[in-house]
């Protein structure tokens, strides 16, 4: 199998692959056999240089591998900076904005991360209009045309997907990047379910912000979320959440005026999840020998294998079947979706589920073809014996 598929060569560097059929890279990358070893390396620098690890790579630890998050994204140098999770990294945007004036409408879409939405209602002021463009059908699709006609002068800010997390739906957001920048308004692109498996240039976009994260398909784990900025903003916007790895002399400890540093340092705050930071870089390091283009073409085609699949057996799908707008997770929504979905991970599928879409399969590019089949055989299997019964007492915690 290795042979036909070069891709299949990365299987030994996951060691969850050894024992289980590992189809929730949507939610939960694969952990490199490299982070054992990253970790002790910070371990070992604490033990044995204490504080001085600071001034020997610590403190510049973020934007480092922000840059090499930046290679794989089409950012520059210095225009990158890694962040706990996206709730914090779109807290620190939105304090840049003073939404006293005119334009004071946020437009976002149905299908929008609630983390995100729970962001927006918090920190922003009762008096914007956030409008949110409807989907029609729970949030799985969301028409362009209707976001770019939401997007008028008075218009501020467009915090907008990427790729819809129930569904893998792709948005174009180039074409609302562009109708927001003919009007003035400034688009923040939630790209969490597409760093590391839909190719994009944030560059060739003109994208102002880019949020993603490394715990999904960049194999990066937890903790992990990138904030590309344009340079631009990187040296005029003032953050209200700051803190002093954005000061221009953070160790003069100065209390007058914030004095912001240019690029990507200066959309950073408090001290770094140091070990956060070690962890994450295996993963983002295999990305970028892999290739994101090679892992695309390797999605696209196991996820239509799913699909063929799943229309064979009758099952609904709720996944486009277009793959240009089809991200990394084909959405099966068999008879009793939740149910078998606990008999799947039962049986070592590792697979999740989400209400009112179904069964995420999401394979990777360390996936085999002979799984993806493996896997719809086991719903075949389980919806024909009737074990998927036993979970059907109630519903535990769902990844």
């Amino acid at each position: 199998m290795a042979d036909s598929d070069p891709l299949l060569a990365w299987r030994s560097e996951f060691p969850i692959l050894q024992e289980t059929t590992y189809m929730v890279s949507n939610s939960l990358g694969a952990m490199p056999r490299a982070v054992y070893d990253s970790l002790r390396a910070y371990a070992d620098t604490w033990a044995s240089r204490g504080v001085r690890a600071w001034g020997e790579g610590w403190w510049d630890l973020n934007v480092e591998i922000g840059n090499r998050v930046g290679a794989i994204i089409g950012a520059p140098d210095d225009t990158v900076s890694i962040h706990q999770n996206i709730s914090l990294a779109m807290g620190v945007l939105l304090s840049c904005f003073d939404f006293s004036g005119p334009r004071n409408r946020v437009v976002i879409e149905a299908g929008i991360f609630p983390s995100v939405y729970y962001v927006l209602r918090g920190m922003l002021p009762s008096h914007v209009d956030l409008y949110t463009v409807p989907s029609g059908d729970d949030g799985l699709t969301i028409d362009t045309g209707r976001i770019v006609d939401a997007i008028d002068e008075r218009t501020l800010l467009v915090p907008i997907s990427h790729v819809l997390f129930r569904s893998a739906y792709i948005l174009d957001v180039k074409a609302i990047i562009e109708k927001a920048h003919a009007v003035g308004a400034i688009v923040i692109v939630d790209g969490y379910h597409a760093g590391g498996i839909v190719p994009f240039d944030v560059s060739a976009l003109n994208a102002d912000f880019y949020l993603g994260g490394v715990l999904k398909w960049m194999c990066g784990g937890p903790g992990g979320v990138f904030l590309y900025a344009r340079e631009d903003y990187l040296r005029t916007l003032q953050p209200g959440l700051t803190g002093w790895q954005a000061h221009q002399r953070p160790f003069s400890f100065e209390v007058d005026e914030m004095d912001y540093r240019d690029g990507a340092f200066r959309m950073l705050n408090g001290t770094p999840a140091i070990p956060n930071l070690h962890a994450i870089q295996p993963g983002i390091d295999i990305i970028a020998k892999v290739g994101v283009e090679n892992i695309r073409a390797k999605s696209q085609r196991q996820t239509e294998m799913i699909i063929r699949r799943a229309d064979a057996a009758g099952y609904q799908v709720n996944t486009p079947r277009d793959p240009a707008v089809r991200g990394g997770s084909v959405v099966v929504n068999p008879p009793h979706a939740y149910e078998v979905s606990r008999e799947l991970i039962e049986q070592n599928f590792i697979v999740d589920f989400r209400q009112g879409a179904g069964i995420r399969i999401s394979p990777h590019f360390y996936n085999s073809d002979e799984e993806v089949a493996r896997t719809m055989n086991a719903i075949d299997g389980i919806l024909a014996g009737g074990s998927w019964q036993k979970h059907a007492q109630g519903r535990t915690f769902v990844t």
